[in-house]
């Protein structure tokens, strides 16, 4: 095959280089925007469904015969340790769902290590009304009169494990290595949300030897300290920082 003359081969432009590669960063960067936009989309349906899924373990009273306001009432009061469990994850799983937001509002891109992390963090969210069910069933008068350990044990490393994923994605997204989040995080705000996310699960984590070498009732109340440690703890880092 005759070769075309080297006057009458084609001539690159070299002047409209700089505008491809601009249009194919362009291109890159609004790909990357979409993916990281299907992350977050899938992420926000799991918590609707597992917070959703949560109110499907209140069985309503049914009575096939001799019904009355007596009987109705008494069938409510016997519900109540699974509404307190229901409450109890409900505002968990948002408490969580609002840390998300806050923690992916910082996010500009994404690795395979980010999406692993978040898809473990999700693992143990839908896993919670399966773990809060378990433990409702059993957080009546049984808990406390048998020392019931089993369920709080399932219910506490469920949390935890959600807890001490929020905390990993907290350092993996604030870490500047890791070029996930432009510009970086404020130092004081990183500080807060990383001695936050760490300081709840072991919080919770620590109410098992309580269960265990104690009294199960004690266990129950270790978690209403973690309004007054986070108090301190932030007045202590906000010190510091002034």
């Amino acid at each position: 095959m005759a070769r075309l003359p080297l006057s009458k081969k084609r001539k690159v432009n070299y002047r409209h280089i700089p505008f491809l590669y601009m249009a194919n960063q362009l291109h890159n960067e609004q790909r990357k925007e979409f993916q990281l936009e299907r992350l977050i989309l899938f992420s926000d349906a799991v918590f609707a469904i597992a917070i959703t899924l949560l109110v499907i373990e209140i069985k309503i009273p049914d009575f096939h015969e001799n019904v009355s306001d007596k009987a109705l009432l008494h069938s409510l009061g016997r519900l109540i340790p699974k509404f307190l469990g229901f409450v109890t994850s409900f505002m968990l799983i948002g408490f969580y769902w609002t840390v998300h937001h806050r923690i992916f509002g910082f996010v500009t891109s994404y690795t395979r290590k980010l999406l692993l992390l978040n898809l473990l963090f999700l693992f143990f969210v839908v896993l919670m009304p399966f773990s809060t069910g378990f433990y409702s069933e059993y957080a009546g008068p049984d808990l406390i009169r048998l020392q019931l350990k089993v369920p709080m044990t399932f219910y506490v490393l469920n949390f935890c494990g959600m807890g001490f994923l929020n905390h990993f994605m907290w350092v993996y997204i604030t870490n500047p290595k890791n070029k996930v989040a432009e510009p970086p995080v404020d130092p004081l705000v990183v500080k807060l949300a990383r001695a936050r996310s760490l300081v709840v699960p072991i919080i919770f984590f620590s109410g098992l030897p309580v269960a265990y070498l104690t009294n199960v009732i004690f266990a129950v109340y270790v978690p209403l300290l973690i309004p007054v440690i986070l108090r301190i703890m932030q007045k202590k880092i906000e010190k510091k920082f002034r």
